[in-house]
């Protein structure tokens, strides 16, 4: 699906109308917007000596990135653990894995994480099948509530899909070319989630930073308060 199309229906699942937003743009302009994003919105941060060697996670925001702003705040307390991170629109994820395959393959990292949120979320199979054919797996993907139906293929460790099963998410469909673990975990009963706030969720939070602390520090997954309500 085109970058067009995802951003059409992403205006639709939130009642507006995207024909007439986008009609509201002359052409010329809304192309600049779009397609000035992955370079002006990249962010990149250094690993503190203390922090998890060779881990590197990838957080891409959805749409015009004013709609994905709590992946700011999971970038802040991964930080905070000496966890590197790199922050980007969704329509930069191709340049993105082509940066981290090349980082893979020099020795800079040994373990790639990836993070998406809304149409974030959607590019993140096309990102892991980007990195598996560059000989760069990725060892954990987190997908917060991509609104298209995805297919998943290549290596990944383990590959989580939280969704909201009573809105307009959608699980992740396995392929006979996945090597990994895929989990599609529907987050309805999460008070306070919906597509605009689940990455935005206190207890989303920590179920992604426990999840990726998992990998960076190999711990097992801390427990949370949301882990009753978490539904497979």
């Amino acid at each position: 699906m085109t970058s067009s199309g995802v951003t059409t229906k992403f205006f639709s699942v939130l009642g507006l109308s995207a024909r007439w937003w986008l009609r509201s743009l002359k052409p010329a302009a809304l192309a600049i917007a779009l397609f000035a994003l992955p370079a002006l919105t990249t962010a990149s941060h250094a690993v503190p000596a203390s922090g998890a060697s060779g881990v590197h996670v990838y957080l891409l925001r959805g749409v015009l990135n004013v709609f994905s702003l709590g992946l700011d705040g999971i970038a802040s307390k991964l930080e905070a653990q000496g966890i590197p991170v790199t922050i980007t629109n969704y329509l930069g994820w191709s340049a993105l894995a082509d940066e981290a395959a090349a980082d893979y393959r020099s020795g800079k990292i040994h373990t790639i994480i990836l993070v998406g949120h809304s149409s974030g979320a959607t590019v993140l199979p096309d990102m892991v099948a980007r990195l598996s054919q560059q000989g760069a797996p990725v060892k954990l993907a987190i997908g917060l509530d991509s609104v298209f139906r995805t297919s998943l293929s290549g290596r990944v460790g383990r590959y989580v899909n939280y969704y909201i099963g009573n809105g307009n998410g959608e699980p992740v469909a396995p392929t006979k070319q996945l090597h990994g673990t895929l989990e599609n975990v529907n987050v309805s009963n999460v008070p306070g989630v919906g597509h605009l706030t689940i990455e935005k969720s206190e207890i989303m939070q920590r179920r992604v930073i426990s999840d990726i602390d998992a990998v960076a520090f190999g711990s097992r997954p801390r427990e949370v308060s949301a882990a009753p309500i978490l539904a497979r």
